[in-house]
């Protein structure tokens, strides 16, 4: 379909009809493309997202064949309705040609419907059509539609691609076929971008395909969610290094536009020949069928191709492959192929829409928000740092999949009520110059439903750590469970919307926990993969796995995965029970090593990254790259408590540990002394004001104290490490440095201890 509406050809008795979808207008204004509830209502709206200041029209040209009157109609929602709340915050004007039609839109129905706007007189020939948003505050339009009908509504179109729907837009019958392909993976989040990018390096003709115009999902620029998750650690430390080519590196969540790098994220997918990258393509539907079966088990299903919607032409499309990977987060593909599938019926994490504020030099205004929920400051926490985090969730056992819209309004009426407070109610006189600066439209879901595979990971694998022979993807985010925050649920105690994450810290951090390959591919739809927060884990396991880093290490894996299929025409659940050593080898490799097709040779490119260790690449400085004898912090025999840091740069190894003046802690670096000789005492440390300006430390030789001295962490040790004097061993010495907290002056700071032979 273009830009330009058109009257569908028809007998001379039958009534003239013009269809236009606001998605396909040839200038949107202001007006954004929301494509998260296609499943729910139908298809692709414009929304006027303006936070509170009205946008600027969006427009397009149709032609009229057939002169006369017409009824215009415009599907459109009060999308505050549902809550019986009032007046409408989304109203917008209908403008053709210099006609505004007099209806207001968007301020009758509750569900998206039909909204009667009239009869217009039309000549025959071009018309502008215009959307005019009178509020800013979230109007919305589907789709226009005018008919010399003037009596009949048109019928409802709730289903994707309805055929009255197929019918206005012209489509064929069958829709248009891509492919095949070796792997097609729907949802560019991070676990589709690792899958996509791992298997198309692996020799793999791949599809990617994302329903928005931008990679990332949740890591995008359109929900900005700092990435998660450590990565390139663990069994197979190469897993993550594609994740590291692509993720953000924002300093808060949510962070800026510019630090979701969405430009970046998808260079580095047209980078790869052999994907093909399908922006703003909606999964709507699958093929599938009954696989052959040889038990007396039901036989399983079989993806032969997905339907697609293009959520800016409406074109109807067919891809078609080998396998699939569901990176929707939902199991979308799963559910409609008939996949074994869980969703936890009470206790669900909900869906978050971040925001941010800042303060100007003049004084700002911000309509009432009488539809907004009603908020007071003491109702919501304050937004620290000009934004409003994560834990702006709501939706906790509410449906997850038709209630979506639902959620996403519910947390737009919270913060437009909270903002409301901050400028018109009890926190006025303090945000005089306060102005809403951004306001994710995109939700960003936690759970929902988990399609499960030949392991279903629960928390007690994680916590016993439990060994599995394809143990793969290192989680080590805690196992992370929101719940409505009991402070601000009472007002709203049906729906909160302020969250509080409780952590199980038994993951451990560094190393990670190897989750399986086979929760990575469904138990009963044998070409069908999942990468993500669908995978197959519990409601409690996926507190650990959901992160996005870790997702996107999943990604890779599948990917890998993908192309041992593809060489050796087998299923997923084959690559474990028959080729799980040769994927465990592929594990091992660079994320950059490619090989033009699955049977090639793989090459490793020059810029291939450097393997990080079990424990992650280092983030300080290596002792193996330091003069002398270096004992990292990690190595030391410590006493007592001693608190963790990475804030003060320059450091040694993974972190640095410090403790509080006379707190009874101590730390014992032992060394054992190769050769005869003269050894100068080195001792790594990082000043600041708060440290210790007489830390006690002392030295022994084969458990006898040989000397003791204190030294001042506070100024000393910026530019080099503080100098400990020298010292005469022999061979095979044990010495040990201990440093300790009496009477210190402050904290404790302890880092690396080296022993450099002196210069004669």
């Amino acid at each position: 379909m273009t830009a330009v509406g058109w009257a569908m050809p028809a007998p001379a008795e039958s009534a003239a009809e013009i269809f236009i979808e606001t998605e396909s207008f040839a200038d949107r204004g202001g007006w954004q493309l929301d494509t998260q509830f296609i499943q729910q209502m139908g298809s692709p709206y414009l929304i006027a997202h303006g936070l509170g200041r009205p946008v600027e029209d969006a427009s397009t040209t149709f032609a009229v064949e057939s002169p006369g009157r017409y009824r215009l109609w415009v599907r459109t929602i009060d999308w505050v309705a549902r809550w019986n709340a009032s007046p409408s915050p989304g109203r917008f004007e209908v403008i053709v040609g210099d006609q505004t039609v007099p209806t207001t839109f968007g301020t009758q129905s509750a569900a998206w419907a039909w909204q009667d706007g009239g009869v217009l007189d039309l000549a025959a020939g071009e018309h502008k059509l215009r959307l005019h948003d009178l509020t800013g505050f979230d109007g919305r339009c589907d789709c226009v539609y005018l008919t010399t009908d003037l009596e009949t509504t048109p019928p409802e179109v709730d289903d994707v691609l309805s055929q009255w729907r197929r019918s206005q837009l012209g489509l064929p019958e069958k829709p248009v076929e891509k492919g095949p392909y070796d792997l097609v993976v729907i949802g560019g989040g991070y676990s589709g971008m690792g899958a996509a990018l791992s298997a198309a390096r692996m020799g793999c003709r791949v599809a990617l395909v994302q329903d928005r115009g931008v990679l990332g999902g949740n890591g995008s620029s359109e929900v900005r969610v700092w990435a998660m998750g450590n990565i390139r650690r663990g069994k197979f430390p190469r897993i993550g290094e594609i994740v590291e080519e692509f993720c953000d590196r924002a300093t808060k969540s949510p962070g800026t536009f510019e630090e979701f790098g969405d430009d970046k994220k998808e260079l580095i997918v047209l980078a790869e020949k052999s994907i093909d990258l399908m922006l703003h393509h909606f999964a709507y539907d699958v093929d599938a069928v009954d696989a052959k079966s040889g038990s007396d088990e039901p036989p399983s299903r079989h993806i032969t191709g997905v339907r697609l919607l293009n959520t800016m032409t409406g074109e109807d499309l067919r891809v078609v492959g080998d396998r699939f990977v569901d990176c929707t987060g939902h199991g979308w593909i799963g559910a409609w192929a008939g996949a074994d599938l869980d969703m936890t019926s009470e206790g669900r994490m909900g869906m978050s829409n971040m925001w941010r504020w800042d303060e100007t030099d003049a004084p700002q205004t911000f309509p009432d928000t009488p539809w907004a929920l009603d908020l007071n400051m003491a109702d919501f926490p304050y937004p620290r740092d000009h934004h409003g985090q994560w834990f702006w969730e709501s939706g906790f056992d509410k449906d997850p999949l038709g209630g979506a819209e639902a959620i996403r309004d519910w947390n737009l009426r919270a913060v437009y009520g909270a903002f409301n407070a901050m400028k018109n109610r009890d926190g006025a006189d303090d945000h005089k110059n306060a102005t809403l600066t951004w306001v994710a439209f995109v939700g960003g879901p936690r759970e929902s439903r988990r399609l499960m595979g030949d392991v279903v990971l629960t928390e007690d694998d994680i916590v016993a750590k439990r060994d599995f022979p394809d143990g793969c993807v290192p989680s080590t985010w805690s196992i992370d469970l929101h719940y409505p925050k009991d402070q601000y649920a009472k007002k709203f105690p049906d729906n909160p919307f302020i969250s509080v994450a409780v952590h199980d810290r038994r993951v451990d951090r560094m190393y990670g926990y190897p989750v399986p390959y086979r929760c990575f591919y469904s138990r009963n739809v044998d070409n069908l993969f999942m990468a993500g927060r669908c995978i197959s884990v519990t409601h409690e396991a996926l507190g650990t796995v959901r992160v996005m880093k870790t997702c996107g290490m999943m990604g890779e894996v599948v990917g890998k995965a993908a192309s041992i299929c593809e060489r050796h025409d087998c299923d997923p659940r084959d690559v474990y029970e028959s080729h799980l050593d040769e994927l465990l080898e592929l594990l091992r490799l660079p994320g950059k090593a490619r090989r033009e097709t699955v049977s090639s040779e793989i090459k490793i490119p020059d810029d291939a990254m450097d393997e990080a260790g079990p424990m992650g690449p280092m983030p300080g400085r290596d002792p193996a790259k330091l003069p002398g004898i270096v004992v990292d912090d990690r190595d030391a025999i410590l006493k007592g408590n001693w608190a963790e840091g990475t804030g003060l740069k320059g450091y040694v190894g993974w972190a640095y540990r410090y403790a509080g003046n006379n707190s009874s802690a101590q730390a014992r670096f032992n060394v054992k002394v190769p050769s005869d000789g003269q050894y100068r005492l080195q001792i790594y440390s990082t000043p600041h004001e708060n440290r210790g300006n007489t830390v006690p430390v002392s030295v022994e030789v084969d458990g006898k104290s040989v000397k003791s001295l204190r030294i001042n962490q506070r100024e000393d040790g910026e530019e080099a490490p503080i100098d400990g004097g020298t010292f005469e061993f022999s061979a095979n010495q044990t010495v040990a440095v201990i440093l300790s907290t009496e009477n210190a002056g402050g904290n404790v700071h302890i880092d690396a201890i080296g022993w450099v032979p002196a210069k004669n």
